[in-house]
């Protein structure tokens, strides 16, 4: 083969490989994370910080997506940035001194990345459980894959600590909210909302106790594991699911 030949056969194959690996590119979804932004979470213990870190390692675990973290912690022109319950219309819908709060924020961002996937990371507090627990919305039209999902997720961090893993519960039977859904009309929370979350897949994990999992909760060591956990099972979910 001439060498202008085998020049323009090279470049076409070089152009083919791009393509495809773009077109690969395309087919990741992107993954958006909303660690708690509660510092108000017991004596010398911030759950901002745990689940802040806990979603650092998630992000820095491969494989890599297009992922973000929506966090309000440290605005001051948003209500409830660094405090308030993901189940109070006080602390999520309501305007306040003409301010949005920061769950809102968070939404707002959130639904801006256009996400396939959003994953919510809480800490439980007075249950004396050591243990952790995936919650999904009710009613919703993804909830069998969501529920598999976050069946999944507990799964694989009970796997690598010590927390009794206690399954997966509908957003709408904790009894202790006043927010509710627009469509069901049942009691739910904000961030799992199809009215205001836009994601099609969505699951709140509430990992640890903030006293009965102390000790793993403020570790470095925990937290990165607990990320690292998350994501390679949310990577293995994704290689099924696309």
């Amino acid at each position: 083969m001439k060498r202008p030949a085998l020049l323009i056969v090279l470049s076409i194959f070089l152009l083919t490989q791009s393509f495809g690996d773009s077109n690969a590119e395309k087919k990741k979804p992107i993954i958006v994370w909303q660690p708690s932004h509660q510092t108000d979470t017991g004596k010398d213990f911030s759950e901002a910080l745990t689940c802040g870190a806990i979603v650092d390692a998630a992000m820095k675990t491969k494989p890599g997506f297009k992922e973000y973290k929506v966090w309000s912690l440290g605005k001051e022109e948003y209500h409830h940035a660094d405090s308030g319950s993901n189940t109070k219309i006080e602390h999520t819908t309501a305007i306040l001194d003409g301010k949005i709060s920061g769950y809102a924020y968070e939404l707002q961002q959130s639904n801006k990345y256009h996400p396939k996937i959003f994953i919510a990371v809480h800490n439980n507090g007075g249950t004396r459980r050591n243990a952790v627990w995936g919650y999904i919305h009710y009613g919703d039209t993804y909830e069998p894959e969501n529920r598999e999902l976050a069946a999944r997720l507990t799964k694989a961090i009970s796997s690598v600590t010590d927390l009794e893993n206690r399954g997966v519960w509908l957003d709408s039977t904790t009894g202790r909210n006043d927010y509710r859904c627009q469509t069901t009309g049942k009691l739910g929370f904000y961030s799992l909302d199809e009215n205001m979350n836009t994601a099609p897949y969505r699951v709140l994990l509430e990992i640890g106790d903030n006293a009965a999992s102390r000790e793993l909760l403020i570790s470095d060591d925990g937290r990165k594991k607990i990320g690292e956990a998350i994501k390679k099972e949310l990577a293995a979910w994704i290689g099924e699911k696309f």
